[in-house]
């Protein structure tokens, strides 16, 4: 089940299956294998990187975002999804869910992913397997809704959950197994994982890191 997943670094993964996937690719090597589908959850320059996208676009890619995203995506089928929207795509069903801070601020009232900007994470289902990508958020109401096999849950804080408040969206989410992002860039490091992993009630794992 987590076998097919490639950490590359902060919220960037690659699953690799009947097609292959990338989430947030960003600071990918050179040579990254091409994708059938990239899912973007935000406009922020660490998760929508437009020369990251184009290095592993084919004639066959489609990028699927918040319409902040895919207004940026020139020469690249789009999607656009909101949060609550759902769409096949290149034999992929995704799901859009909202995305967003509840105590975690750049200025008074003012959070660094706020709901009403319509940021998502997305439930997508790859070869039978159910994956939750989170997206920058913390621990929100609407995950009860979230089924999943696998879980990717941010534990840095600053910016997203905290390790613990993730442990918090594990009570929210049912999921089978959990693997933390969001860190060891920017903000955050190996020890928020590693306090994750050992206080979470559902097996966590830290998945290595695979950017060249």
């Amino acid at each position: 089940m987590l076998e097919n997943i490639h950490r590359l670094g902060h919220d960037s993964f690659r699953l690799d299956g009947s097609v292959t996937v990338y989430v947030d690719p960003w600071k990918l090597p050179p040579g990254p294998p091409p994708a059938e589908l990239v899912l973007v959850t935000h406009d922020h320059y660490d998760h929508l990187s437009l020369p990251d996208i184009e290095a592993v676009a084919g004639p066959g890619t489609v990028v699927v975002g918040p319409a902040s995203v895919t207004a940026q995506i020139e020469g690249i089928e789009t999607v656009t999804l909101a949060p609550g929207e759902s769409a096949q795509v290149n034999g992929v069903d995704v799901g859009a869910v909202p995305a967003y801070n509840l105590d975690k601020f750049r200025a008074p009232g003012q959070p660094f992913h706020p709901k009403e900007a319509g940021y998502v994470g997305y439930v997508f289902t790859l070869d039978g397997v159910r994956y939750y990508h989170a997206g920058d958020t913390d621990a929100i109401p609407e995950m009860r809704d979230v089924q999943c096999d696998v879980a990717l849950l941010p534990v840095s804080g600053t910016y997203v959950m905290t390790c613990e408040e993730a442990c918090h969206a594990c009570d929210l989410v049912t999921a089978k197994h959990a693997v933390p992002m969001h860190y060891g860039d920017i903000v955050g490091d190996d020890d928020d994982a590693e306090r994750f992993r050992d206080s979470c009630r559902i097996p966590v794992t830290v998945l290595p890191l695979e950017r060249g």
